[in-house]
């Protein structure tokens, strides 16, 4: 499926030429059929003689709706530039050449029209002047074809040339991260919210969840039409309407973008490398304001330079734009910035929400580089480099097809700057300076709890901020690497770390277990040693601490734990009172023993009894 946007100064014949072609008026706006002006988007659709569909964008013309245009030409496979015979090439058609150049639309056509208003001669002037005006650009090449709307001339050689053009324009790629950029939504009674917009990167199917952003409301598709018919399928780079339900009209407008759940998040800043248009009249300055646009989105903008103080006609250069709302894009997506007055300067986003960076320092500018420039495998050692990423989402993190995703990762592996942990790929740098922080956190517990034989594994995952998984990959690393030693019970400890007690310590520690031991049942809870001494002692497994303030010898606790199965075995259950009685305790210990067992797992309350739990229910 491809989409085709017409471009040109205003009243150069887009939307007749789009009318006489379709036999579909793309002005749908009442004021639009009043004024004979394009204000906002229209659209049509037609057969070409491949066989092949197309859908067909018209934008206005006139500079002051330049952000329609915009929002038009996002996602377009080919331009077709639009020139009136009686007039030639103006403002707008320049202009709207740039942007085509700056959001880096792959080819197009040109169509000189209203042909049957000028004199041959002067049609010949015209496209002497045309093909002036394309060199340099991206249509430098393009055809030009002349015809009029009126008469129907040229129509057909249009028609083939559209269609042969788009024999060498690549369909869009199915990226597996589908999002629909909103131009218009609205109500249609009995079925609800619909939106309109072309589809990017990936497939849509009715009863997907999706997500809609910036704002992060979550709906489901009711229904699909393209063309204007119903499907329950999209693929990319269609113009669809999207039926949504779970969500209300009133909360959607252009610029946000629906999407599969968990493709985009909120931006509120991006690096950009921007190149200025040749029609700048005078440089863009570092943190000048702009606005920024990107398909349907838009936000004020302040423009930081990372390599450069001002930006000249012509030049490129790094800048990150720093956003006054949010809005919902891509890396490698095309923008545009402009001031209240002109287009200034456009180009391909780099990084979405990146930290602040110095400026002019080398190896940011480097690193921007690669991420436009570079092969995919140091696309993705770049970005593991910053964190691990489960394998399957790396296609859709670097808008890359699963094949060169694919190659990208095995690359890495092979060459060791990678290593894999279950679905998850992680590079060798961020793994480097984890399993450096997470010695030094262990080290530096231990030196403030000198009596801790080990720091527990989740108080550790809590202090480095990571989620289990990647805590789990870290400490396997760290302990394969020889760096630290998991105890049994979880805990983490350099290699050849013990506890060193002092005389008076041990001595104290000594006399604690005996008095505990030779208590059995019934324990003193007076005079119970240090926190840590206590902490050490169960480390040890000298001692079970109930953390009720009753502490029994590890065999006494043994012997209890039996005698409590071997009950409940052969009753069914076990009461507080019968253990109190099993034991010839009081109702402190017994209590104390039994929420004990019931949070290690070993038995169950039910009521006001307890019960074993099952093996299945003690693993979790």
């Amino acid at each position: 499926m491809y989409v085709v946007g017409t471009a040109g100064h205003v009243d150069h014949g887009k939307s007749a030429l789009v009318r006489a072609l379709t036999n579909i008026d793309p002005d749908r706006l009442r004021e639009e059929k009043e004024r004979g002006l394009t204000i906002d988007l229209g659209f049509a659709w037609l057969a070409l003689p491949s066989g092949r569909d197309i859908s067909i964008v018209d934008v206005p013309g006139h500079e002051r709706f330049i952000k329609n245009m915009l929002a038009g030409a996002g996602g377009v496979d080919l331009a077709l530039l639009v020139v009136a015979a009686d007039e030639g090439p103006m403002p707008q058609t320049r202009e709207h050449l740039a942007i085509l150049d700056l959001l880096d639309v792959p080819a197009g056509v040109v169509a000189i029209t209203k042909c049957d208003l000028a004199e041959e001669e002067y049609v010949d002037l015209v496209e002497e002047e045309v093909a002036e005006t394309l060199l340099g650009s991206r249509l430098e090449d393009a055809p030009i074809i002349r015809t009029s709307a009126t008469t129907g001339e040229g129509l057909g050689d249009l028609v083939a040339t559209l269609d042969a053009a788009l024999d060498a324009t690549p369909p869009k790629r199915d990226l597996g991260r589908p999002r629909l950029p909103i131009d218009r939504a609205f109500t249609i009674r009995g079925f609800g919210a619909v939106v309109t917009g072309t589809l990017l990167d990936g497939s849509l199917e009715v009863g997907q969840e999706v997500e809609i952003q910036p704002g992060g409301l979550r709906g489901r598709i009711r229904g699909l039409q393209r063309h204007g018919g119903k499907v329950e399928r999209l693929a990319p780079g269609t113009r669809a309407a999207v039926n949504v339900s779970g969500i209300r009209t009133e909360q959607l407008h252009r610029g946000m973008v629906l999407a599969a759940r968990d493709v985009l998040s909120p931006a509120y800043a991006l690096d950009v490398r921007l190149k200025a248009t040749d029609l700048l009249s005078h440089p863009l300055a570092h943190d000048a304001g702009v606005t920024f646009l990107s398909a349907t989105a838009e936000s004020e903008a302040k423009v930081r330079f990372l390599d450069r103080d001002e930006l000249a006609a012509g030049e490129t250069g790094w800048a990150q734009l720093v956003l006054e709302s949010p809005v919902a894009v891509l890396p490698r997506d095309s923008c545009i910035v402009r001031t209240p007055n002109e287009t200034v300067a456009g180009g391909p986003i780099a990084a979405v929400n990146p930290r602040r960076h110095r400026r002019n320092l080398l190896p940011t500018l480097e690193a921007l580089d690669r991420q436009l420039e570079g092969s995919t495998a140091e696309r993705l050692a770049d970005l593991l480099a910053a964190a691990p990423l489960p394998r399957a989402t790396i296609g859709p993190a670097l808008g890359l097809e699963p094949g060169d995703a694919e190659a990208a990762a095995t690359e890495l592996l092979e060459a060791g700057r990678a290593l894999e942990h279950g679905p998850l790929l992680a590079g060798r740098p961020w793994l480097d300076t984890a399993r450096s922080r997470l010695t030094e956190a262990v080290g530096e517990d231990l030196a403030g709890h000198p009596l801790r034989p080990s720091v527990p594994r989740e108080q550790l995952r809590s202090r480095l901020g990571l989620e289990p998984q990647l805590f789990d990959l870290v400490v396997a690393e760290s302990v394969a690497a020889g760096a630290l030693v998991e105890r049994p019970g979880g805990g983490l400890h350099p290699p050849g770390y013990a506890v060193a007690l002092t005389a008076a310590q041990r001595e104290q520690a000594d006399a604690f277990v005996e008095a505990v031991r030779a208590g059995g049942a019934s324990p003193p809870t007076e005079s119970l040693p240090p926190s840590d001494l206590l902490a050490y002692l169960a480390g040890e497994g000298l001692v079970e601490d109930t953390g009720s303030g009753v502490v029994f010898e590890v065999g006494v606790y043994a012997g209890l734990v039996d005698r409590i199965r071997e009950h409940i075995e052969g009753n069914g259950s076990v009461s507080l009172a019968e253990v109190r009685d099993l034991f010839g305790t009081s109702r402190k210990y017994a209590q104390a023993l039994l929420e004990h067992l019931d949070a290690t797992h070993v038995t169950r309350r039910t009521g006001d009894v307890r019960v074993l739990r099952s093996p299945l229910e003690a693993r979790r």
